[in-house]
């Protein structure tokens, strides 16, 4: 596998994080998507989710190379899962009206911050899988 790329991934996650909050909050603003609270449920779960695969991997690396991809990439995968469980908690507890300037700006944290949850996630394992070479 071909591993040898000039641009970080997570600057790509990154990158593609915000321009997926900002479109989502465009959308949400112009009332053209809503925020059902079955995917807030949903979001909460699979941050918690990552946060908890997250601590028990930690005690069961044993590879160098493993514990340097995710050190290396571990604040960015942090702030992304306490973002989203903090903004989709948000989202939960106060209902917004559907055009609110503030609900639009939440929901595009809350898919910035799942979004750089789920490249983080990426970007680790192909980290972990290009150390094999």
């Amino acid at each position: 596998m071909n591993c040898s790329c000039r641009t970080s991934c997570l600057t790509l996650g990154l990158a593609a994080s915000i321009i997926l909050g900002i479109v989502a909050a465009l959308l949400r603003i112009t009332a053209v998507i809503t925020v059902t609270p079955a995917f807030l449920w949903v979001t909460f779960g699979i941050a918690l989710l990552f946060l908890a695969l997250t601590y028990s991997s930690t005690f069961r690396i044993i590879r160098s190379e493993t514990k340097r991809c995710i050190c290396l990439r571990s604040p960015s995968l942090l702030a992304g899962i306490l973002g989203t469980i903090l903004t989709s908690v948000i989202l939960l507890a106060v209902t917004f009206a559907a055009t609110s300037i503030i609900g639009a700006v939440i929901t595009g944290l809350l898919i910035f911050f799942f979004s750089l949850t789920v490249t983080t996630v990426a970007c680790i394992i192909r980290c972990i899988i290009c150390s094999d070479d």
